[in-house]
């Protein structure tokens, strides 16, 4: 299989102490891909062009419209055209959830106008009994920043991956930080991975789509080297997901549920 093209070498003039001078910079490589559900054109995702069917399925789970492996009846891509069919076995299509819509890298999307009140209601609330330590996640952190290859030749792409306390399962890069997530979500249900002592782990900010996103897909802690939205921890508790931010170093913020991040301290210094 050959492996997909994320960066590519240009001329660009660049200007240093007083001068300027042509020399070759990488850049990184956005693609569309076109996602077709129960054969409807349900939306266009403008991507980075790699791992394309994990970023399809996470993207249908963050609309809802799948929530297990067996939900899938069929599946196939045509990556050199960025098309992605999928068939599943409910009969809904996107005729019953709006218009086909274009996404751009930045949006994360959905149901356009909808409150968030509308779509708290059909997410899950995420149950976990099993407490992480500092460490692990700092450690998952460096993890993630040490295997950013992309992002360290070119500046233009945003990282998320999935892990368990021992490490990273899948990691990807994109142009968009929720194609980011999609994927990484997507690659667990294909798998057939159990979400539920899992967690994601993100190199950018932890906004409120992003956090229903993990909900969706029952992961119980969002982990980030950034920060998270007041709006974001507010779902959070409403939703039991941990969330964790400015992971960096030795050093981390607990936002939601602490006592599941240890060591849990039970006082507050309000010194």
């Amino acid at each position: 299989m050959i492996k997909p093209v994320l960066c590519k070498e240009r001329m660009v003039g660049m200007y240093r102490d007083g001068k300027m001078q042509v020399v070759s910079d990488v850049l990184v490589v956005e693609k569309p891909l076109t996602i077709f559900f129960n054969d409807n054109e349900l939306a266009t995702l403008v991507c980075s062009p790699e791992a394309l069917k994990e970023l399809g399925v996470g993207f249908l789970i963050s609309e809802g419209l799948l929530h297990s492996f067996a939900d899938i009846k069929k599946l196939s891509c045509n990556e050199e055209e960025g098309l992605l069919w999928v068939h599943s076995h409910s009969p809904e299509s996107c005729r019953d959830i709006g218009t086909s819509r274009h996404v751009n890298t930045c949006n994360g999307k959905g149901q356009a106008g909808l409150p968030y009140s509308n779509e708290i209601d059909p997410v899950p609330l995420v149950r976990t009994t099993s407490p992480s330590t500092a460490s692990q996640l700092l450690h998952l952190i460096s993890l993630l920043e040490e295997k950013s290859v992309t992002f360290r030749r070119t500046g233009g792409v945003h990282s998320a991956a999935l892990a368990d306390s021992n490490g990273l399962l899948a990691r990807y890069e994109d142009v968009g930080r929720h194609n980011a997530v999609d994927k990484s979500l997507g690659y667990a249900l294909l798998n057939q991975i159990d979400p539920e002592d899992k967690i994601l782990v993100l190199s950018g900010r932890i906004a409120s789509e992003i956090l229903l996103k993990a909900a969706r897909s029952r992961i119980p802690l969002v982990l980030s080297r950034s920060a998270p939205t007041y709006l974001a921890v507010e779902l959070a508790n409403k939703l039991g997901i941990t969330v964790v931010g400015f992971a960096r170093g030795e050093q981390l913020n607990v936002y939601s549920y602490m006592e599941r991040v240890l060591p849990y301290v039970t006082s507050i210094n309000t010194d």
